[in-house]
């Protein structure tokens, strides 16, 4: 918006005038020579439509122009980036990290109220030295576990590569190699991330990436403090062969009293207790997911009671998850009758056929009641006709007290007729 100074001059002492923009490592670009132009009210800012100055430069090699799209006043309000309008400090959207510190700046959106906020807000900047943002931003707590999760630590310079070519898509395109732009295939146009819009990520509702990244923070890890006061242990996994008792305790000293510190070699794992269960959480909180020894990254989760040992049964887990039976394995054996009456014999669980498949032998009678002999070893059910045959034995409760009857020593077994009758 090019005005000349002979022209309106009405609340031109609002214009923003400045030496140089307040830009993010990603978007000034890797070159520490770099060449910007400068356009005093060269535009309109998108968020509060008042003039300010306009810079432009090229972030690299192979990379599009860039230039500032909102005014200083509405970049420091918000702590973010005149160019991407992401968070100066961690390199974010501005509603996720409004989420993350638990902050919900409302700024008003109708012209007349914009413009008081815009005044109260810059007169806040005015007094204040510089180093810290205003309003309800300044307010918050310094940091977030969440927002050290996400944040991003280096430079993304992919996000400066030039847009898709159009006719290249089309087929049209000529320039070949020449061509600024990039020849690449584009993104689903249903991806959500393909429809952003600089005012929906300033005021921080329906920002596709800030709902892509809140999303992928409620999946990631978390450590929950257990319910038991009583728990002041800390499981550590992952140690390897070279961490020691010393590095342990030089690292976690600082949270508190450490009451002992075991290490099982064997499953390289170490407990740590602690006095008191405050410093144990502390250490927790400042430990998971960032605790990294010698190269290594360790686990960190807290202990269990002995109470909360045993409770790991049917196939359930002391956190609730349920466990996945083992292939291969056995099923459960059917539980015991009720009754006596339901009990059987049927011990193999066989099919049930016409003809038993085990003989049921009865208990012996008492004393004085004759029992039949075994089959086979009886008397023969006729009388034999031949005058030699030795006598048919007594019956057994004809036979004298003291007499013992032994099938072996039976006459009429067979061969005893022959050795009693055929020797010498």
């Amino acid at each position: 918006m090019a005005t000349s100074l002979g022209s309106n001059t009405y609340n031109r002492q609002n214009w923003e005038d400045s030496d140089f923009p307040i830009l993010c490592q990603t978007c000034l670009g890797e070159n520490p020579y770099i060449r910007m132009t400068k356009e005093k009210f060269g535009k309109e800012c998108k968020i509060c439509a008042r003039p300010f100055t306009v810079f432009r430069w090229c972030p690299g090699v192979r990379m599009r122009f860039k230039k500032t799209e909102v005014c200083q006043t509405c970049s420091k309000m918000k702590n973010v980036c005149q160019t991407c309008l992401l968070d100066l400090e961690y390199g974010l959207p501005i509603q996720v990290r409004d989420t993350g510190l638990s902050v919900k700046d409302e700024v008003p959106r109708s012209d007349v109220n914009k413009e008081y906020y815009t005044q109260n807000m810059e007169r806040e900047i005015a007094n204040s030295d510089g180093t810290r943002p205003v309003g309800l931003l300044g307010k918050a707590p310094s940091s977030s576990d969440m927002l050290l999760k996400l944040a991003r630590t280096t430079p993304y310079y992919k996000r400066n590569r030039p847009h898709i070519c159009s006719f290249w898509v089309k087929g049209e395109c000529k320039r070949g190699e020449e061509c600024p732009y990039r020849h690449e295939k584009p993104t689903d146009p249903d991806d959500p991330l393909a429809d952003q819009n600089i005012k929906d990520r300033y005021y921080g509702i329906n920002d596709p990436v800030a709902n892509k990244l809140l999303t992928r923070a409620s999946t990631m890890p978390r450590l929950d403090t257990p319910e038991d006061k009583s728990i002041t242990t800390l499981y550590i996994g992952g140690l390897g062969e070279d961490v020691t008792d010393s590095e342990l305790r030089s690292h976690f000293y600082q949270f508190g009293e450490i009451r002992t510190i075991t290490i099982v070699q064997r499953q390289q794992c170490a407990f740590i207790q602690f006095a008191t269960r405050q410093a144990a959480e502390t250490a927790a909180e400042k430990s998971f997911n960032k605790l990294i020894i010698n190269g290594r990254r360790l686990n960190v989760k807290w202990g269990r009671s002995q109470a909360a040992r045993g409770k790991e049964k049917d196939g359930v887990t002391e956190s609730g998850i349920r466990l996945e039976p083992v292939p291969g394995l056995p099923g459960a054996l059917p539980p015991p009758p009720v009754s006596d009456e339901d009990a059987s014999t049927n011990y193999f669980n066989l099919a049930p056929t016409s003809s038993p498949a085990v003989m049921n032998l009865g208990l012996p009678p008492p004393p004085g009641v004759a029992m039949p002999p075994p089959p086979g070893f009886g008397p023969p059910m006729f009388h034999t006709m031949d005058p030699m045959a030795p006598p048919m034995p007594p019956p057994m409760a004809m036979r004298p007290p003291g007499q013992v009857h032994y099938p072996s020593q039976d006459p009429q077994r067979m061969g005893a007729h022959a050795t009693r009758h055929g020797g010498p």
